[in-house]
């Protein structure tokens, strides 16, 4: 926690994620305005003001009896998933009163108003490679690493290699793989690698590497994990070997990610939606199943 803290002193205290989420609630009010379904928008965080209890509370007292929660994590895993439904429920027994209920929409990481900015954001930044070294540029997709025991459990990294892919092709780039950033917890403990970091060094030391693209897959905007452990960590590294480190943008608030979020709230208020996807897997389903994307860590003895 010291080492995180840290790092947020870097940037004056704020993580940038409130003013990104912001940006998205604006330009998600405006989609609803103009598109319908004419609908209030409500903010909450599982680890920060606001707090997800507080938001219930206020919806509660606004009338609120049914919602629909759009979380900016857009693969299947229990911190990406499961973790919200749990805190979700946990935030409703705070509430005095009654509580809204509340029903997560679905994971998105390969509807096109996701992968479709992501390809285009990804050609940008290969176009900042010299034309003659392009084809040789290694793109190293990302995202937040998680324990293995946790991702025994889910879909996350076969969903992680789809998205990839789907964005690769939509490039027409061969070179690409798949890394991870932002591991934490005990040394001892595995979690999904290669780190991207390591993967750089490695890379480098086996094909001099001159240029490497990198595209935070993961995540949906531009907080403090992709700014420090990308654009600062990572970009030190190959400073370091002399790699030239292009990073792509985020999805940000993208209007086809934002039109893609009405497209998800209509997909749970029509009887027969048109359920957009990319790729061989199909939509994700809407209501996940109990035991879904467990956390990984060993059940408590009764």
């Amino acid at each position: 926690m010291i080492e995180v803290a840290a790092h947020y002193d870097q940037f004056d205290g704020v993580s940038p994620i409130n003013g990104e989420v912001r940006a998205l609630i604006r330009a998600l009010v405006d989609e609803l305005n103009q598109h319908g379904p004419r609908l209030p928008v409500y903010w909450g965080n599982r680890n920060w003001h606001p707090m997800l209890a507080d938001t219930l509370q206020q919806m509660a007292e606004d009338g609120i009896t049914r919602a629909l929660a759009f979380v900016t994590s857009a693969y299947s895993s229990y911190s990406g998933c499961r973790q919200y439904l749990e805190d979700i429920e946990r935030a409703r027994a705070a509430v005095e009163g009654t509580a809204p209920q509340v029903e997560k929409l679905r994971a998105y990481y390969n509807h096109p108003g996701f992968v479709q900015p992501m390809i285009e954001r990804t050609k940008r930044a290969l176009d900042e490679v010299p034309d003659e070294r392009r084809k040789q540029t290694t793109l190293l997709f990302t995202a937040h690493s998680i324990p293995d025991a946790m991702a025994d459990g889910c879909a996350y990294e076969a969903q992680l290699r789809e998205a990839s892919q789907l964005v690769a092709d939509g490039v027409g780039h061969k070179s690409w793989e798949l890394v991870y950033q932002s591991r934490s917890g005990p040394p001892q403990q595995p979690w999904l690698e290669p780190d991207i970091c390591d993967r750089i060094r490695q890379l480098y030391q086996q094909k001099s590497l001159r240029d490497v693209v990198v595209v935070p897959i993961g995540f949906t905007s531009d907080h403090l994990e992709v700014i420090y452990d990308l654009d600062t960590e990572a970009a030190a590294v190959c400073e370091e070997l002399g790699v030239n480190m292009v990073r792509a943008a985020t999805v940000g608030a993208d209007p086809r990610f934002v039109t893609m979020i009405r497209q998800l709230i209509e997909e749970r208020l029509t009887d027969e939606p048109d359920r957009l996807s990319l790729g061989e897997e199909g939509p994700c389903r809407d209501v996940c199943p109990k035991d879904c994307c467990p956390s990984g860590r060993p059940s408590r003895a009764s």
